[in-house]
């Protein structure tokens, strides 16, 4: 399969930072985390973006920067777990690179990000009821967009990036 760049989606925790860093050193591509992007132009973490501006402000920082991301070849692109809400990102995600979800069930999510502080969309009462209903609308979206789907719930990571390298053989 001939690629010029690939694109990491799936649900926060689903490892496409870890993953998508073995995949860039495997490929000797750059690696590119959109989210630690828009903290950088924002001069703010996500958490902080959200809690002032609220979501749909972070989600249009999100559109421009993947609007100017996508425009490199050779990167590995670990994006962030909303990025399918607008179908206008995952048109030039899509366009300019092999999109793989990390498919990972909502049981490991909440162990995963139980004791995490930094996620504004999970920082609620009923984290594990929160977790199921929001990847139960995004999963369709996952699915929907990505060229390969890698099931994720083992945690490992060189696993995981080893059979993506595998399937993008293919």
């Amino acid at each position: 399969m001939d690629y010029k760049n690939i694109s990491l989606i799936g649900f926060m925790g689903s490892g496409k930072s870890t993953i998508g860093r073995i995949l860039a050193d495997k490929n000797g591509f750059l690696f590119i985390d959109i989210d630690r992007v828009i903290e950088l132009e924002e001069e703010k973490e996500i958490k902080d973006i959200f809690r002032i501006y609220g979501e749909d402000y972070f989600r249009d920082l999100e559109s421009k920067v993947i609007d100017k991301l996508y425009l490199n070849k050779n990167c590995v692109f670990a994006c962030g777990g909303g990025v399918v809400n607008r179908e206008k990102n995952m048109r030039i995600i899509r366009g300019n690179s092999i999109v793989i979800y990390l498919n990972v069930l909502p049981e490991n999510i909440f162990t995963r990000l139980k004791d995490v502080k930094d996620r504004p969309l999970i920082e609620v009462k009923n984290r594990k009821e929160t977790i199921q209903e929001l990847l139960g609308k995004r999963d369709k979206l996952y699915r929907k967009y990505a060229h390969i789907i890698v099931n994720n719930d083992s945690n490992n990571s060189y696993m995981a990036s080893e059979e993506i390298l595998s399937r993008l053989k293919d």
